[in-house]
């Protein structure tokens, strides 16, 4: 059995997304992330707005592959680098909706990730030896994630 423990709920603003076409790897787009912000009982800050971005790769199958690389900075001053793969998937009607910016219940679709976090701050240096887990969904305005750590 698996454990988790709550790290942050982390809220993005993606007001852009750039689409490259078809690749041989799949329909390839970038995304713009403008900032955002997250918030736990251990940490909470901001999301810087640059360098931040989603390298996103919609493959054959449907299933859409994020790639994002963020900056976070804390309430305290710390600076985080966070980067997650993941996956988004579901029925295509839901994904239809979600792309079209409609609220969709995200009980409807796949939307999972791996955070994996490095710092030089002393007090978050624990974020750098542990295995951390995410459960997204898509707003209009961005994705919103609920990240745990695997205890």
């Amino acid at each position: 059995m698996i454990h988790t423990r709550p790290l942050f709920d982390l809220t993005l603003s993606v007001p852009a997304i750039e689409d490259l076409g078809e690749t041989p790897s799949g329909i390839r787009k970038i995304a713009t992330v403008a900032g955002g912000s997250f918030a736990g009982e251990r940490l909470s800050g901001t999301v810087k707005a640059s360098p931040s971005g989603d390298w996103l790769l919609l493959r054959s199958d449907g299933v859409l592959c994020l790639d994002v690389r963020l900056t976070l900075q804390t309430d305290d001053g710390a600076s985080i680098y966070m980067s997650y793969r993941g996956l988004r998937h579901g029925p295509k009607d839901v994904i239809d909706r979600l792309n079209k910016g409609e609220p969709v219940d995200p009980a409807l679709y796949y939307f999972r990730s791996v955070p994996v976090f490095e710092t030089s701050s002393e007090k978050y240096s624990w974020l750098n030896r542990a295995i951390f887990v995410a459960t997204g969904r898509r707003e209009a305005s961005g994705p919103v994630y609920e990240v745990h750590e695997v205890l």
